[in-house]
């Protein structure tokens, strides 16, 4: 593609002949350019890619796009918003993928990923091809394979490749998470979205949005993306959870879209009701337009009842039936690193899963205490450079469901581990809890984990919360590779436990 016609849809250009080089890629990060990139110098959190230009042009790149001037050797062209401009030439450069592939984008605070799964599989039963971006895995066809980039959302280049594939491999849906952070930064720019899934919304995020009023806005970015795009045979649709109180709010934003309500609690579109729960999935009853299903789901809480609800209203808004909701809810399978079980043949539970907001937390371990006829332990961090607020709050959580919890590292990144465990075992001491007797801080999350599982006894639960599926932590700058259920079974092994 020529430089001047790319250059074009981010609203600039370069001098004279510049612009008929030729561009066979795009980069950001300036380890990834190759002969004939055009890189885009994208300001970051902690790095500027402004910085980085002179080693991308001596990588090969023919042109830069920045915020400022730049002295280089290969034209620059100026744009105000680097960030943006990179979804621009990303959409351009893959020829608009979404324009001709049908797309769901599903947010909420939690639940996306579970739910992304069940849309994609109520829509194959329908007899679609889909593929699908989560925070913990990528499906493209029949291929599957594991996210590995700490991103629940891709940056803008990813997000646009990974649907031009897609659509080069015969997909007719696209299912992605949609964070409030990727709406917010325009990753999502250019995505021409048919069906916009609410699943709940908590305060999280903070430390980027400020205010739940903000964080709320930017999720609602999603359903204004329904007011546009191209007529792909499909109504758009705006699929909402009426038992959050904040679904009205994005009904407003959506449009023209025909809005469908799911719950069970409210009264909904989609109604549904439990009939009854155990420790291996729920009974349910879905209802809609005058016809029902009911059927065994084999994830267990309400919360996966709620994801199972969405999936189901998102797939009736994309034309499939209850029947073919039905029929990939009875098959559904939890997702890596939400609600896993970790069996070596111990007589006590052991669960990995990724809550990590106080919400999240206060879920997971109301649905077990009632499963659990011993001790309820859990282990659990908070991340660094996120929101503070939240952690004496965890802490509260953990005091009020468990009978003894061990407070570790999760992600501290940049911030003091030591002042983070502080932070979070404030919430303990504000209730009067005692270090040694209700509960532990230990730095080391492996030993952490070791803990409370060398405590466990017959009957009990341990819950390892926050870090789910992701395959490192992030100390400092670094990643070290991490893997929380193969750390769970080598502390059961050690205790004598075998598969």
């Amino acid at each position: 593609m020529k430089l001047r016609v790319l250059l074009a849809a981010a609203g600039a250009s370069v001098p004279g002949d510049a612009g008929f080089a030729d561009v066979h890629g795009i980069a950001y990060d300036s380890r990834a350019v190759s002969a004939g990139s055009l890189f885009v110098a994208v300001p970051g959190f902690h790095r500027d890619g402004h910085d980085f230009a002179a080693d991308a042009v001596s990588r090969g790149a023919v042109a830069v796009v920045a915020e400022r001037p730049l002295r280089v050797g290969v034209p620059v062209a100026i744009v105000p918003d680097s960030r943006a401009a990179l979804a621009d030439l990303s959409a351009e450069f893959f020829d608009h993928p979404t324009a001709k592939l049908k797309l769901v984008g599903v947010t909420g605070t939690d639940g996306k990923t579970t739910t992304v799964h069940l849309i994609s599989q109520v829509l194959e039963a329908a007899g679609e091809r889909t593929g699908y971006a989560t925070t913990v895995d990528f499906k493209l066809g029949p291929n599957r394979w594991p996210n590995e980039t700490r991103q629940s959302t891709q940056e803008a280049l990813e997000v646009q490749e990974f649907f031009a594939e897609l659509l080069v491999a015969g997909g007719t849906w696209g299912v992605l998470e949609a964070t409030s952070h990727a709406l917010a930064l325009r990753k999502l720019q250019h995505c021409d979205v048919d069906i916009a899934v609410f699943t709940n919304l908590t305060p999280e995020h903070l430390d980027f949005h400020g205010t739940l009023q903000h964080y709320l806005e930017a999720k609602g970015a999603l359903f204004e993306m329904l007011d546009t795009g191209q007529d792909k045979g499909i109504a758009k649709a705006a699929v909402l959870n009426a038992d959050d109180p904040h679904w009205r709010y994005l009904a407003d934003r959506s449009g023209t879209a025909r809005v469908l309500t799911y719950g069970i609690d409210a009264l909904a579109d989609v109604q549904g009701s439990i009939v009854s729960a155990d420790a291996n999935g729920s009974r349910i009853r879905i209802s809609s337009a005058g016809d029902t299903v009911e059927l065994q789901l084999p994830l267990v809480g309400r919360f996966n009842v709620e994801n199972a609800l969405a999936a189901a209203a998102a797939g009736l808004a994309a034309g499939a039936t209850l029947e073919h909701a039905k029929a990939a809810l009875t098959r559904a399978t939890s997702v890596r690193g939400r609600m896993e079980r970790i069996d070596l043949g111990q007589p006590f539970t052991v669960i990995v899963d990724y809550a990590h907001t106080p919400e999240s937390l206060d879920k997971v371990l109301r649905l077990l205490r009632p499963l659990t006829t011993g001790m309820l332990s859990v282990v659990f961090g908070s991340a660094g450079e996120r929101d503070r607020a939240k952690r004496p709050r965890l802490a509260e959580v953990a005091v009020t469901h468990a009978d003894f919890f061990v407070i570790t590292q999760e992600d501290p990144r940049l911030e003091d581990p030591a002042l983070i465990l502080q932070e979070i075992e404030a919430g303990a001491l504000a209730r009067g809890k005692v270090r040694g007797t209700d509960y532990e801080v230990v730095d080391d999350r492996k030993a952490a984990i070791a803990l409370a599982l060398g405590r466990a006894a017959a009957g009990d639960t341990v819950l390892l919360a926050g870090k789910g599926h992701e395959g490192s932590i992030i100390v400092g700058e670094e990643k070290r590779p991490w893997n929380e259920a193969e750390t769970a079974r080598v502390a059961l092994q050690r205790l004598g436990y075998e598969p």
